[in-house]
């Protein structure tokens, strides 16, 4: 079989390439992505290769309107070359509309039902959906896609992204301590609310003058805000990372909802939701005191000196998220009876 995955994000990235590496034992792979920083730049710290065909549009809707026509156009020329018998996507629009037109049937991922406008150009027309179990069918009923064909799975994405993590000895060699925050996905069609995280930079510069501190930004324009207001009193990095490599290093994480925040709470490491994206894998994920939420930059502050200075908490933060991680199933074999099914 000649399977199809269009990659779009490095969540996506990280999520596909824990299949990609199954499926290409048996199968014939082709993976496809857009030229984008976010995904290009980790491409170096994975084992897959895609294609690159296409472009992110950026923030601006019309921009993003014309990229996603364009790498449309561009992919229907690649895919009728290559005719797979599967494409695998995680609602990619592009990726649909291609499959669509050329008759190819499409089992799509989602665990995000919040990103409204990639739900109404993708579930009309996907074949199977697979969702973690803690999305209700009824999430994803006003796209167009009957319940029937849309199967849940017992896992959280981000606890395959770490299943596939390499297994790596520990190495803090620093004695200082290391707090890592996370700005909201700025670019994101969905963002809507207004970020709080300026003011909680300047609470922990404020109280952890000692602690080494990093942000983890992700575009041009949100490296060149931060700069403007924190340039020299904290570190900067734009550029992608390994989220293994950087969250080995950490004591402490505020997040903003998405999947890091998600596994980092996973990992034990004490994790502060600011829950820029409100989402049923962070309801859960504090449900079960894996991360905590808050907006308020004293409690955030206050959460990070118990986690900087609390053993105890630590361990047994550790402990419930590895109990967690071990309950989930392998959606890989979920995705492998929907392909026989088919």
């Amino acid at each position: 079989m000649k399977i199809w995955f269009d990659i779009l994000t490095p969540k996506q990235y990280l999520f596909f390439e824990y299949f990609i590496q199954k499926f290409r034992k048996q199968h014939k792979i082709i993976s496809t992505t857009r030229r984008y920083q976010q995904v290009n730049g980790i491409r170096k710290f994975g084992t897959i290769n895609p294609v690159i065909i296409g472009k992110h549009g950026g923030k601006n809707n019309v921009d993003k309107l014309l990229a996603s026509l364009d790498r449309t156009k561009l992919l229907t020329k690649k895919i009728e070359k290559e005719r797979p018998d599967l494409l695998v996507s995680f609602c990619s629009p592009e990726g649909t509309r291609v499959a669509y037109g050329l008759g190819i049937p499409h089992i799509a991922f989602s665990d995000s039902p919040q990103a409204k406008a990639v739900m109404k150009l993708s579930l009309p027309y996907v074949t199977k959906l697979l969702t973690p179990w803690i999305f209700p069918k009824d999430d994803f009923k006003e796209f167009g896609i009957n319940s029937r064909n849309i199967i849940q799975y017992r896992s959280i994405d981000a606890g395959i992204i770490i299943k596939n993590y390499k297994k790596k000895k520990e190495s803090k060699s620093s004695k200082r301590k290391t707090i890592l925050i996370r700005p909201e996905e700025s670019e994101a069609a969905y963002i809507k609310k207004n970020s709080v995280t300026k003011k909680i930079i300047e609470k922990i510069i404020s109280d952890f003058p000692n602690e080494e501190k990093i942000i983890l930004s992700r575009y041009k324009g949100q490296t060149e805000e931060l700069k403007r207001n924190f340039n020299g009193k904290i570190k900067i990095i734009s550029k992608p990372v390994s989220g293994q490599e950087i969250l080995s290093k950490v004591d402490c994480i505020i997040g903003s909802g998405g999947t890091m925040t998600a596994e980092a709470g996973l990992l034990g490491i004490p994790t502060i939701s600011l829950n820029a994206v409100p989402n049923r894998i962070e309801d859960y994920l504090v449900k079960n005191k894996i991360i905590v939420r808050s907006e308020s930059p004293n409690r955030i502050s206050r959460e990070i000196f118990q986690a900087l200075n609390d053993e105890n908490v630590m361990k047994k933060r550790k402990q419930k998220a590895r109990k967690l991680l071990s309950s989930f199933e392998d959606p890989h074999q979920v995705l492998l009876r929907t392909i026989r099914a088919l």
